[in-house]
């Protein structure tokens, strides 16, 4: 069944969010979609939906500017939303005696500060226009099982899953929902780097000793926006190939 609505969905120019915007085009959504840069599959999905697709090339570390650039400039007042999909991120891997805080506060700006006011905004909006929206927060299963060097990325994906449970607190009775999607180890850009040992010991942690589905990320992320899951609030919900 085809869904409607309109959905803000960060970093979308590959890997992972990619995937979202690909599976959420085909679901029906129209889709404002924020990345730094844009791909060359980016711009086949634009030719193949000029009229639901709506991208613009923001820098999520300019979190002051979030109210202005993207919701009186871009997408305008005056449009309802739906949905937000919190998927892009900075990783910082390093082990904890290493921690650089310029390198830290910069991650925390993209993976953290930058989502909560959007957060913020995106719910004004629903309240303006009198709409039950969903929110979708990408968080990482080293939240929930330590990795080597992931410490501080671990932490910016936990302070979202507090912010999740608390916002689906705050404006539940008003039908807006907020949920986690804790995402097992994936291939994309942000886990080039691990060699082939390093990615067989990970996947010899998960139940199914394989890596996580973008695909099987990105349909329950649509899911999770859909009226389908409309009883769906305050939940970390793991596709995780096992892990947990």
């Amino acid at each position: 069944m085809a869904k409607t609505g309109n959905i803000i969905l960060t970093g979308v120019s590959r890997g992972l969010g990619l995937e979202i915007l690909e599976v959420l085009l085909a679901d029906g959504y129209t889709v404002f979609g924020l990345s730094r840069n844009k791909t060359e599959a980016l711009e086949v999905l634009q030719g193949q939906y000029r009229d639901r697709l709506k991208w613009l090339s923001y820098d999520l570390s300019d979190a002051v500017s979030i109210r202005t650039k993207l919701f009186k400039e871009w997408i305008g007042f005056g449009c309802p939303i739906h949905g937000y999909v919190n998927n892009a991120a900075l990783a910082y891997d390093d082990i904890i005696t290493n921690l650089n805080l310029s390198t830290l506060e910069n991650m925390y700006r993209v993976n953290v500060f930058a989502p909560m006011n959007i957060t913020k905004y995106a719910i004004r909006q629903m309240l303006l226009h009198k709409t039950a929206g969903a929110f979708v927060h990408v968080s990482s299963i080293s939240v929930h099982t330590g990795y080597r060097g992931l410490a501080m990325y671990a932490s910016s994906k936990g302070a979202l899953e507090a912010f999740s449970k608390n916002t689906a607190r705050e404006w539940g009775e008003l039908g807006i929902r907020s949920n986690c999607l804790v995402a097992g180890f994936m291939e994309t850009d942000m886990s080039a780097s691990l060699d082939a040992d390093q990615k067989s010991r990970i996947h010899q942690r998960t139940a199914m000793k394989k890596p996580t589905s973008l695909k099987s990320v990105a349909k329950t992320v649509s899911f999770l926006l859909s009226e389908e899951a409309s009883s769906i609030t305050g939940q970390n919900i793991f596709v995780d190939s096992g892990t947990i």
